[in-house]
């Protein structure tokens, strides 16, 4: 069995339906602060899906899995992601990301389980010296987010080293849409992503694009947008990587492009057929210019090439909006 933790959430729901319909055996381990049960009982339709309610912070929650269930390796996404509350509130950050993924980790060779995949982010690279960046890019966060990220990548090293636990961390760039048959998709409160965001632009609640004079093609921030379905099919790649006996790792996931905001919203507008209210505002704190992915490690590695464009990325994700907003009425 696979065991998913963050399983009920955007990108882990994303892999769990990725596993069930090539005919895996999984098991959700989510605390549903962030996850949603709706989700669990969607993916339950696909295949043997077991779920355990269970927060990392406790060992026993964790431990209580592998002591009744044969777990062969563990996909990991259960975490905290907002950068701007993580500098307002580090404590958060610190305690669930490193001392709950501490937990997963001793359970795991308390058991025997010598094999994760670890869903780490770019924010392990804070302010780019260069792009497009690779994974030999110094690793210098500028938010605790990014810290604890950085934090598990050292101890995962260092309990290779002593331990044998083997483990591949995946670097996101900016992930984005839903699954193509609009049955799981992203599902944030509050949402913190540009495409929904746009998407879900209204009269009464304009888009707010932040900075317009950035030294990009068209004065608004660059980013590498890496479609959802693309991401999960990385994991499976990186999972198999390991059972077939890989080292440990760590490898970008993006697409080697990049969409400045203004082309996200002109390509949301076209994809919506109506003009979204905007606003212009002035710059975020801390938003660099460009970030995109060097990717060339994941096609070397694991052989993982994204199949997926930024319309494909929004057009799904608008027809998931649309499920969203027909449930919440």
């Amino acid at each position: 069995m696979i065991l998913v933790t963050g399983g009920a959430g955007y990108v882990g729901s994303h892999l769990v339906m990725a596993l069930l319909e090539a005919g895996k055996d999984v098991i959700v381990f989510d605390s549903l602060e962030l996850g949603h049960i709706e989700i669990i009982d969607i993916l339950k339709k696909y295949g043997n899906l077991k779920f355990v309610q269970g927060n990392l912070k406790n060992l026993d929650d964790i431990r209580g899995v592998f002591l009744v269930n044969k777990i062969e390796a563990v996909v990991h996404f259960a975490a905290y992601s907002q950068v701007a509350e993580s500098v307002q509130n580090p404590q958060k950050y610190y305690y669930n990301n490193v001392y709950g993924t501490l937990n997963l980790l001793n359970a795991m060779l308390e058991f025997g389980v010598n094999k994760i995949v670890f869903s780490s982010t770019a924010a392990t690279y804070g302010e780019p010296v260069y792009t497009p960046i690779d994974e030999n890019h110094p690793q210098n966060p500028i938010n605790p987010y990014g810290n604890s990220k950085l934090m598990v990548e050292r101890i995962m090293d260092d309990y290779d080293k002593a331990y044998g636990l083997k483990s591949v961390r995946l670097r996101y760039f900016n992930v984005a849409g839903a699954d193509s048959k609009s049955r799981i998709g992203e599902w944030h409160n509050p949402e913190t992503h540009l495409i929904p965001n746009v998407l879900k632009a209204t009269p009464d609640k304009k888009f707010k694009m932040f900075g317009t004079d950035y030294g990009t093609k068209d004065g608004t921030c660059v980013r590498d947008y890496i479609n959802v379905e693309d991401l999960a099919v990385a994991h499976i790649k990186a999972l198999e990587y390991l059972q077939n006996g890989g080292d440990t790792n760590y490898i970008n996931l993006g697409t080697n492009e990049g969409n400045s905001v203004k082309e996200v919203f002109a390509a949301c507008e076209e994809v919506k057929g109506v003009s979204i209210p905007l606003e212009i505002c002035s710059r975020r704190a801390g938003d660099p210019a460009t970030l995109v992915a060097d990717n060339k490690k994941a096609k070397e590695v694991l052989n993982w090439i994204p199949q997926k464009d930024l319309t494909d990325c929004i057009e799904t994700a608008y027809q998931w909006e649309k499920v969203l907003k027909r449930s919440s009425k």
